[in-house]
């Protein structure tokens, strides 16, 4: 009686992985499929979510660019004061003194150009007032210009039918919108007041907390950039300031040399708007060209054409060199970078655009180029 050969572990090796092949393959493939499937799932809610926060995040931004914006001038013109607080803090004044000396003195600044210009303002309103009945006699005189003018074209029925037509109501609603951007401006002047006095005091405190967020063995290196940028932008606003006393004078000068009346307030006022790049002394020029009126007609044209030509120097000679000289600055990024910030934030943009640049450009020699050149 023969015994059937004992049977190897290797026979069944082969059928048991062809009986199992089938089962992994497919359990791999469901496996797979579902993996696949809650990837999708995943990636989808994310970027969903993803595109959900991003879209309220612009329309948070744009709700409240306007209190951005102040905030951007507050800082701005607490880092243009800070050289100065810190000259009074190194002769041993208390910071908190420093600030009150800087505030008093502006207060003081801004009270004598009120002086200067609030007099001849008002001697201005009331030589109108007391021109108006004048004015009323001429359109009833139908032998004076202005007589003739109103037969021809009847602008006192035209204006009392407007107001008896809902003109009462719109003008209400103007003097109303007017009233409210009186009080938004009142305000937004109180909150940019309100800050800078608050970044001008803590000005060292708030640059040790932001510094917390650097390395502490990068601490120190980025503690000397960052007062290096403080210190240009305090050079940037003394450059600012040369070029808007620049502009005062020639002012001065022209309202002397040509006739124009009140050139001391003139020349304070074209000071002032000459802070503001791009529109300042556009528009500082059309307020004395207007004022010129009073002396001819020519005299304004020709002021007009003294303020264009001062336009093209401040912008391509005056502005370029002096920026170069106090902050370092190519005159080329001056402009574009003027330009840029001004289309960006408007006035507020085309302030801060210099500093910017420079802050930028420091941050690229530190910490860009200083790498590129030693590889």
């Amino acid at each position: 009686m023969t015994t059937p050969p004992p049977e190897r572990d290797g026979d069944h090796e082969p059928a048991e992985a062809a009986s199992g092949a089938p089962a992994a393959t497919g359990g791999r493939s469901r496996g797979t499929r579902v993996v696949f499937g809650r990837s999708w799932l995943s990636s989808g809610f994310g970027l969903g979510l993803g595109a959900t926060l991003a879209w309220l995040t612009v329309q948070t931004v744009l709700e409240v660019g306007s209190l951005l914006t102040l905030l951007l001038l507050a800082v701005f013109i607490a880092l243009a004061l800070e050289p100065v607080v810190a000259w009074l803090t190194r002769h041993r004044l208390p910071r908190g003194w420093a600030v009150l000396v800087v505030l008093v003195v502006l207060l003081a600044l801004f009270a004598g150009f009120l002086a200067l210009v609030v007099p001849p303002v008002t001697d201005e309103v009331d030589a109108l007032i007391k021109a108006v009945p004048d004015w009323l006699k001429q359109l009833q005189n139908h032998d004076s210009a202005l007589g003739r003018f109103e037969d021809r074209y009847h602008v006192l029925q035209k204006a009392k039918d407007q107001f008896s037509n809902g003109g009462a109501a719109g003008l209400a609603g103007g003097l109303l919108g007017a009233g409210r951007v009186v009080v938004g401006a009142v305000t937004s002047a109180a909150v940019v007041i309100v800050v800078t006095i608050y970044v001008m005091a803590f000005l060292p405190s708030l640059k040790r907390f932001f510094l917390r967020f650097v390395a502490a063995r990068k601490r120190p290196h980025a503690r000397d950039v960052t007062d290096e940028i403080l210190i240009r932008v305090g050079r940037y606003m003394l450059g600012n300031v040369l070029t808007s006393v620049i502009a005062g004078l020639a002012t001065f000068i022209w309202c002397v040399v040509t006739g124009v009346p009140y050139p001391a307030a003139l020349g304070v006022f074209i000071a002032l708007m000459d802070l503001i790049p791009i529109v300042g002394t556009t528009i500082g020029g059309l307020v004395v060209s207007l004022v010129a009126l009073s002396v001819s007609f020519p005299v304004a044209l020709a002021t007009a054409g003294f303020y264009v030509a001062f336009r093209i120097a401040e912008d391509y000679l005056i502005v370029p060199r002096v920026m170069k000289f106090a902050v370092d600055v190519h005159p080329l990024v001056t402009v574009v970078g003027v330009l840029f910030g001004g289309a960006l934030l408007g006035i507020v943009g085309a302030l801060v655009a210099i500093p910017v640049a420079v802050a930028i450009g420091l941050i690229l020699d530190e910490h860009v180029f200083s790498r590129t050149d030693a590889s």
